[in-house]
């Protein structure tokens, strides 16, 4: 395990570090187009994040609060991490001033994908992908942005004509429905997976036609009676999440939800159907061919459509759906 060095760091009266931005747009505000040549390589990054990982792991005890700051501060500042993090709207310093703080804030809870300071640091740096991906996206602000925005379809319409391949379950509206739900629950605990479920039941096209083929590779690999995929989030507002946040969850900020390309799907459910294994791999098969980028978050992993996939997941729902 690599340990922080004893560099003093930047003295007085020397350049600043080149990966410094000087000033940074707003997310979501304005065209930032990465060419093929100048986009950061994410095979690196990720395998970076990797060892950082174990690094953090090291250093997980209450004693090493200084030491982990010091251990982010010099590894981010690596040129696989500082790439990404720099091609961002927060650049690499308001990165890792957000991460820092995050792990500062971390208080672990049954809520949280984040069970322990090394899962946060994972799924932070992870979702910077996301965000690097789609920057130049319009965020959905409101709850009344989502509901209002004809970018997005109505998937209980699409469900009652039978042409998803993936299932889901909305959140009750109403006291009684959370009772039901709950009494749902207790008799028959397994059932389906143990998620809130959606409080927006809408999606971009495209992300229905990369979760309906999906879907379709999952239901010919799995064990006979596996159920069908099992999306347990899609998109939200920023208001939306701001409340998961003061819930405890690790909803991070600014997020690919809130751009209406990232979902999360349901993985530990599928065990005890012997199927989990299989959906794992066909993720991360689709991680590897670039259309995705994938983040294990224990019971549901992340998932965000990367942007050189989306007019050909466009076409598709054109052609299989055409509403």
């Amino acid at each position: 395990m690599r340990v922080p060095s004893r560099s003093p760091g930047q003295q007085p009266g020397t350049p600043a570090s080149p990966t410094a931005p000087a000033r940074r747009q707003p997310f979501g505000s304005s065209p930032r187009r990465l060419t093929a040549a100048a986009a950061p390589d994410l095979a690196a990054y990720r395998a970076a994040v990797a060892e950082l990982l174990v690094e953090v792991g090291a250093l997980a005890d209450a004693a090493s609060t200084r030491a982990r700051q010091v251990l982010i501060d010099q590894r981010l500042r690596e040129p696989a991490l500082a790439a990404v993090l720099d091609a961002t709207p927060q650049g690499l310093l308001g990165a890792r001033e957000t991460l820092l703080l995050e792990m500062a804030r971390y208080q672990p809870n049954d809520r949280t994908s984040a069970r322990d300071l090394t899962a946060l640091v994972r799924i932070y740096l992870l979702s910077r992908i996301d965000v690097l991906w789609w920057q130049d996206a319009p965020v959905f602000v409101t709850d009344d942005q989502v509901n209002g925005s004809a970018e997005l379809v109505d998937l209980e319409w699409l469900r009652r004509r039978d042409l998803l391949r993936f299932r889901y379950q909305e959140q009750p509206a109403t006291v009684l429905g959370r009772a039901a739900r709950g009494l749902r629950r207790r008799l028959r605990p397994d059932a389906t997976p143990r998620t809130a479920g959606l409080l927006f039941r809408r999606a971009r096209r495209e992300v229905v036609a990369l979760l309906n083929d999906l879907g379709r590779e999952f239901a010919a690999t799995a064990p006979p009676a596996t159920p069908p995929l099992w999306v347990t989030s899609l998109v939200r507002s920023t208001e939306h999440q701001y409340r998961l946040r003061r819930l405890g969850y690790a909803a991070m900020l600014p997020s690919g939800h809130c751009l209406g390309y990232s979902v999360d799907v349901e993985l530990a459910w599928f065990e005890r159907f012997g199927a989990r294994e299989a959906l794992a791999e066909l993720l991360l098969a689709r991680q590897g061919a670039g259309e995705l980028n994938v983040i294990d978050e224990g019971q549901a992993w992340h998932l965000c459509l990367a942007p050189t996939a989306r007019r050909r997941l466009r076409r598709a729902y054109e052609a299989e759906l055409g509403v």
